[in-house]
């Protein structure tokens, strides 16, 4: 069984920067592509960024503007996302997901395990 631990999350005012990490508990993480999802209040869950696996290539939501930065770290079975330039519209829970191949995609039917999700609230 596959699984995923958020950390990282908090509260922190607008104009911080906030990392967060996902470990991940299974023995083919360099094979799985990797992405970072987001739920803000009352609204739907939405493609933050993803990785292929084996971290060669990126893809972020334009939405960002290039404040978040995604990357992996396959030694130790982990994908992290940079945020900075935090904004309270970026308040919401961050969940990481594994795809069950290398390629990454931003849809969420693509990823077959998740992780519980982690918070993240931008005070202004």
């Amino acid at each position: 069984q596959v699984q995923l631990v958020e950390s990282g999350g908090g509260s922190v005012q607008a104009g911080d920067s906030l990392r967060l990490s996902c470990m991940v508990s299974a023995p083919d993480f360099a094979n799985r592509a990797m992405a970072w999802f987001r739920q803000p209040p009352g609204k739907v869950r939405e493609f933050v960024a993803s990785i292929n696996s084996l971290g060669t290539l990126a893809s972020h939501n334009d939405v960002l503007n290039g404040r978040f930065t995604v990357s992996r770290d396959n030694a130790k079975n982990s994908v992290y996302l940079r945020m900075t330039s935090l904004k309270r519209e970026d308040t919401a829970v961050y969940y990481c997901a594994a795809a069950p191949e290398p390629i990454s995609s931003p849809d969420e039917r693509d990823y077959d395990f998740w992780g519980q999700g982690t918070q993240v609230t931008v005070l202004s």
